[in-house]
């Protein structure tokens, strides 16, 4: 039986995107409620954008970031990153994997790019290019 036989290795699998899903909203649901036993902690409210598993589900990486700027992405990391095991416990109470994964705490990017893409379109050069209509696909809608 072939190791891989329905992915064709771009991306991640189907159960690697389901499984970092199911522990963005566990992430988010704890830090929401402020279960964890660290009062510096459940001060910040920390957005979780997203979170990418490894192949073998043992290493989840959590992009965060802090609501508005509250505090320095880099303070709400180090935080997380003390209470890595009672979050990892959470986690593994949610759900029913073999191994509870090992959590990686990075900062959100997302938001930086969407500023970047923003301004790229906000170029008056981008702006005519997109307003210009394609002779190309006028033709091939005929």
């Amino acid at each position: 039986m072939s190791k891989n036989r329905f992915s064709s290795g771009d991306g991640p699998s189907q159960r690697q995107l389901r499984v970092g899903e199911l522990i963005r909203r566990t992430l988010s649901d704890v830090l929401n409620r402020g279960d964890i036993h660290d009062p510096e902690l459940n001060r910040m409210s920390i957005t979780v954008g997203e979170v990418r598993c490894s192949p073998d589900l043992k290493v989840a990486t959590a992009y965060i970031m802090p609501l508005m700027g509250s505090v320095p992405v880099e303070e709400a990391i180090a935080a997380l990153a003390r209470n890595k095991a009672e979050l990892r416990h959470h986690v593994s109470a949610q759900l029913t994997l073999k191994y509870a994964p090992d959590l990686r705490f990075r900062p959100d990017g997302t938001f930086d790019q969407l500023d970047e893409t923003r301004r790229i379109f906000s170029d008056e050069k981008v702006r005519r290019d997109v307003a210009t209509p394609d002779t190309d696909d006028d033709e091939a809608d005929d």
